[in-house]
């Protein structure tokens, strides 16, 4: 009954990792259970060797020495007692052919498992290359206080800014270093510095449309982001000018509500653009003149995408692979444009694979998002376009805004 209770002590023993693990033979560190008890190496090894020899030991004293691990060699015969004595049974011991199956399986199993290993989704140096650079244009491109941004009114001709645009965007490398530097920035000030007008003055906005300036200034704002970012984006630039600005045009709005969706709130259904002076919820926006035909559509998809919980580097990807759509309106080089979007496409689904475990369907509803925003593009633009037919509020839409929704300068 003692023998029994003091195998049960070191089988429970074992299962707890904070209980020593001491050879019941010698006392030494023990490396687990060989043979039915808790040994070291050297008395696991001495137990299988005797009894495969069957060994027959005398002891040169009175048959009771005390085993250590200092003078575990002195009497084989104690020592045999002793292992025995702790519960170590000869039936454990394998056959030299069943030593063999074990190792080979042993083998088979680390050849299996460094194959598994080999086959585990990587990303190349290269994909990473192209994701530190998307995320490094959103960083300049996107800041979520919007600190830069300030209100302006122009008059100028609508296509004014796209013949800058153009120009800036066929400029080769080497051609904006220098005093010959005309970089997107700067046309989008001479671009701005067209306009004559002011802002609003407060009692306007007691009007139905008030937030319709406001937001209308906000868009263009955002548009001259989604324009930077699009130039930072890996082969956007060797594009040709025209394929450039037909991507942009067509997409600019669709990348904007892609990357509003990390000022929106789920607490309030709220954007939030710096301070609370720019917290805008569906009232505001109605007060553009958008219907609830656009709005409900629209939360709902901030709503899911939210819910989704992008990694910042599917996010990027995401607005990539939405700009570079090759069946945009107006897209002359669709193998060049789809080449550039499949490479995306690929890039993030490894992404995926490798650190979204059971991220099975993301990519497909990150995909679907792209279906659901060609909706509320068009919606979007509908309504922008019919604003702009209206006199008393296309005077109060930036040429840039009227130009991307297709409406006219009055």
């Amino acid at each position: 009954m003692e023998s029994t209770v003091s195998t049960s002590t070191q089988v429970l023993d074992e299962f707890d990792r904070n209980v020593p693990r001491i050879c019941g033979v010698c006392g030494d560190k023990a490396t687990g259970f060989h043979f039915n008890a808790m040994t070291c190496e050297g008395c696991k090894g001495f137990f299988r060797r005797s009894m495969k020899r069957k060994a027959s030991f005398t002891c040169p004293f009175n048959g009771n020495c005390s085993i250590t691990k200092d003078n575990r060699r002195h009497c084989q015969a104690c020592r045999l007692k002793r292992c025995l004595d702790i519960g170590m049974m000869k039936e454990f011991i394998l056959t030299d052919e069943e030593v063999q199956r074990k190792k080979d399986l042993i083998q088979r199993r680390k050849d299996e498992e460094a194959q598994r290993e080999a086959q585990k989704p990587r990303l190349s140096d290269e994909h990473h290359r192209i994701i530190s650079l998307l995320v490094e244009a959103h960083h300049k491109t996107y800041d979520d206080s919007y600190s830069d941004f300030s209100r302006f009114r122009v008059n100028s001709s609508s296509t004014f800014f796209w013949d800058l645009l153009m120009i800036s965007l066929s400029l080769s490398p080497s051609a904006e270093s220098g005093d010959s530097k005309m970089n997107l920035s700067n046309l989008l000030m001479m671009y701005q510095e067209q306009g004559s007008g002011s802002p609003e003055s407060p009692e306007d906005n007691s009007s139905r449309l008030s937030m319709l300036p406001h937001l209308a200034d906000l868009v263009s704002y955002s548009i001259q982001k989604v324009i930077g970012f699009a130039k930072m984006i890996p082969g956007f630039r060797e594009l040709s000018a025209e394929d450039q600005i037909a991507l942009l045009k067509s997409s600019a709005i669709e990348v904007i509500m892609l990357r509003s969706n990390q000022s929106f709130s789920l607490e309030d259904m709220s954007w939030s653009c710096g301070g609370p002076e720019f917290k805008y919820c569906v009232n505001d926006v109605t007060k553009a003149g958008h219907t609830l035909e656009l709005l409900e559509p629209l939360v709902k998809f901030q709503v899911g995408l939210k819910k989704l919980n992008l990694h910042e580097e599917e996010h990027v990807l995401l607005m990539a692979i939405c700009l570079l759509s090759p069946d945009r309106p107006g897209v002359q080089d669709h193998a060049r444009v789809e080449a550039l979007q499949d490479q995306l496409s690929e890039i993030l689904q490894s992404y995926i694979r490798v650190h979204h475990s059971g991220g099975r369907l993301l990519y497909a509803k990150m995909i679907q998002k792209l279906a659901d925003l060609r909706s509320l593009n068009e919606e979007h633009s509908k309504q922008y376009r019919s604003l702009s037919f209206q006199p008393e509020h296309s005077m109060q839409l930036t040429p840039l805004v009227l130009e991307v929704f297709g409406g006219q300068v009055t």
